[in-house]
């Protein structure tokens, strides 16, 4: 079920629903970009309203961040669970492994790559894997990297670059790639490969998951997570103000046209 939130449109999905409706969407062959949302990405797009565009149009949006699941709570929407970015990763790639789907990994540094590729060559050595590239490039160099994935006739796109730029980059080039299922994977590669780590069970559970995150680099994610986050709480209140006045303007409708 679609609903929207905070100015972005949202599939009210569990993991294994997306997981179906991704199966749905790459058995069908049609180039579509996958997106999510958390706090910070809702933050952008009040900001940027191409971003906004990208987001809003995508035919399968799900929420990443617990703040999301939160402001559903708090806004009156059922959203039944938080779908991470990197659990999707990993919940696809066996579905890769299972049904013979070739997917394609762009991002992060050659070192971080490298490890994806000996991870996952290991993990799957019989799965066919469309390629592997750093995401360090050139803009001019990005259509002929798009035709060599084309070329590669992968399946899915797993495209780790920091938001906006994965979604601009993905929404560019998603007819010129023609892969059937592009999905941003933000910061998963490097957890994968070793170079950060990702937040114990009991913390993202909890929704502290930014925090684990925070004080790992608390000098670049300062900004980001707190002044970020009041940020968003102000954007739940404003929407929570405008749903009240909304809901009073039309009860003093029917009481009007009642008397």
């Amino acid at each position: 079920m679609r609903t929207q939130l905070l100015g972005s449109n949202l599939d009210c999905l569990t993991l294994s629903e997306t997981l179906k409706v991704i199966e749905g969407i790459i058995k069908k062959g049609i180039p579509t970009q996958h997106v999510v949302i958390n706090a910070n990405k809702i933050n952008l797009m009040h900001e940027d309203a191409k971003l906004r565009d990208i987001v809003n149009a995508s035919p399968l949006i799900n929420a990443d961040g617990s703040s999301i699941v939160l402001a559903g709570k708090v806004l009156g929407h059922d959203i039944p669970e938080r779908v991470t970015g990197i659990d999707l990763f990993e919940e696809l790639l066996e579905i890769c492994n299972d049904k013979g789907y070739r997917p394609y990994f762009l991002g992060a540094t050659q070192e971080v790559i490298e490890k994806i590729e000996s991870h996952y060559k290991q993990k799957y050595p019989n799965m066919s894997f469309a390629g592997f590239r750093n995401g360090y490039f050139q803009a001019e160099e990005s259509a002929g990297i798009a035709d060599t994935i084309r070329e590669s006739k992968a399946d899915v796109l797993f495209l780790a670059f920091s938001s906006p730029q994965k979604e601009y980059w993905a929404s560019e080039h998603l007819e010129r790639l023609d892969v059937p299922f592009v999905m941003g994977v933000g910061g998963s590669f490097d957890v994968i490969a070793g170079k950060t780590t990702r937040a114990p069970g009991w913390m993202q559970k909890a929704g502290l998951e930014w925090f684990y995150r925070f004080i790992q680099e608390p000098r670049r994610m300062f900004r980001r997570y707190f002044i970020g986050n009041l940020r968003f709480l102000n954007h739940i209140k404003n929407e929570k103000i405008k749903s009240w006045k909304a809901t009073r303007y039309h009860e003093r409708r029917s009481n009007e046209r009642n008397s």
